[in-house]
């Protein structure tokens, strides 16, 4: 039986990986949850259901409130007084990290944006395996994340670097010619710029495939979340970012692929379903019986490619300047992206101003403050993210 520790257990991943678990008790067992406290009743659901030992919130100030959640669960639930064991509680910014440090096979970081760099790096340092949702702790990492994790130490959520890892086993290192990252093109492909200036919120939340958090569907939308899924593929495999081709395949199905110097690119495909990516980190490098369902090989299906319009979307081309500038590069354009994703939920700029502004604060950070690799450590990575942060704020206050 694998011990997993799932730190953000109340996102769209967290609650996706519970759902697998809780259909394989005999397999998993869940011995600490981790979440920010802003959901506690679905976290005392949570707690009630998988019993773990500890619990690790973010806001302290939430505590009352899920220990009167967790009474609540207890009483709907028809438990009598001492029936159950309360969790261990952490408490604090830093609990999710002193958690993840924890004695676990597993631990699956699905924390949302940089928060998730410390875990990342707790997680690593006590050798325990890494299921790496939290995509933007490599990001912002970089070489720091990789060259704290053994071979094999760090395992892929996301379904795109899940399904290169799949089709990478089909050859060598020294036979690959280039990856392939699908995206879907978001709620907005084949829009121009023009059409772009009065999206609203609500529109950007309307993903035509995945059911995910508001930052990574408003990611979606912009197709920064596919810039940042460049820089992890990068990371993740060696492989250098001008071998890494997007390509838009709206129905989601393919995953991304991986081309070969013969000619011959490999494919992983099957429905949009994120429990079988989250399946296989848990069980990585075996994969899961019955995680999701297959293709239906006996339904007419049409799959489309068709290239990324860069100039309508030019949050990969930016993404990739970034990674080729690699040192802190890459934090401010992650932490110049959360703050404007923030301000953009909130009315206070259009949706174009997201990357505009990113743009804007990429290129103050490298003409200005930007470290390399060589002179990088966890604090110049910290300090770039509250630079990239107040960088935006800033311009967002700048704009009618």
């Amino acid at each position: 039986m694998r011990k997993v520790i799932l730190l953000g257990s109340t996102g769209s991943i967290g609650t996706q990986t519970l759902d697998v678990i809780g259909s394989r008790r005999d397999a998993f067992d869940v011995v600490g949850l981790a979440a920010s406290g802003s959901h506690t009743q679905l976290l005392a659901q949570q707690i009630a259901d998988f019993r773990p030992s500890v619990v690790a919130l973010a806001k302290a100030s939430s505590a009352r409130d899920l220990m009167q959640a967790l009474y609540a669960e207890a009483d709907l639930r028809g438990w009598s007084l001492g029936e159950t064991e309360l969790p261990k509680l952490l408490l604090g910014p830093d609990a999710a990290t002193e958690m993840a440090a924890m004695d676990a096979d597993v631990v699956v970081n699905a924390v949302t944006g940089a928060a998730g760099l410390r875990p990342t790096l707790a997680c690593l340092a006590a050798g325990t395996t890494l299921a790496l949702a939290n995509k933007e702790s490599l990001v912002i990492g970089g070489r720091l994340v990789i060259d704290a994790a053994a071979a094999g130490q760090l395992v892929a959520v996301d379904s795109e670097h899940s399904a290169f890892a799949q089709a990478l086993r089909g050859g060598r290192a020294d036979e690959v010619r280039r990856l392939i990252l699908t995206a879907s093109g978001g709620p907005f492909r084949g829009r121009s710029t023009a059409e772009l200036a009065h999206v609203t919120p609500e529109q950007a939340m309307a993903h035509p495939t995945w059911d995910m958090g508001r930052v990574i569907t408003i990611n979606s939308a912009t197709l920064v979340n596919k810039g940042l899924e460049l820089l992890e593929a990068g990371l993740l495999y060696g492989v250098a970012l001008d071998d890494i081709t997007v390509v838009v395949h709206p129905q989601s199905v393919v995953h991304s692929m991986v081309e070969f110097v013969d000619g011959s690119t490999l494919a992983q495909a099957s429905p949009p379903d994120m429990r079988l990516p989250i399946g296989l980190a848990l069980t990585w490098p075996d994969r899961l019986p019955g995680a999701a369902a297959a293709c239906d090989w006996t339904k007419a299906a049409t799959w489309t490619f068709e290239p990324l319009d860069d100039d309508t979307f030019p949050a990969v081309r930016l993404a990739r300047r970034a990674g080729k500038s690699s040192g802190t590069a890459p934090a401010v354009y992650n932490a110049a992206n959360e703050a404007c994703v923030d301000a953009f939920s909130e009315g206070r700029i259009p949706f174009t101003g997201i990357v505009d502004i990113i743009g804007r604060c990429l290129d103050e950070h490298l003409t200005e403050g930007h470290v390399g690799d060589a002179d990088m450590d966890i604090d110049a990575v910290l300090a770039a993210d509250a630079w990239g942060r107040r960088r935006a704020a800033e311009l967002v206050g700048e704009r009618p």
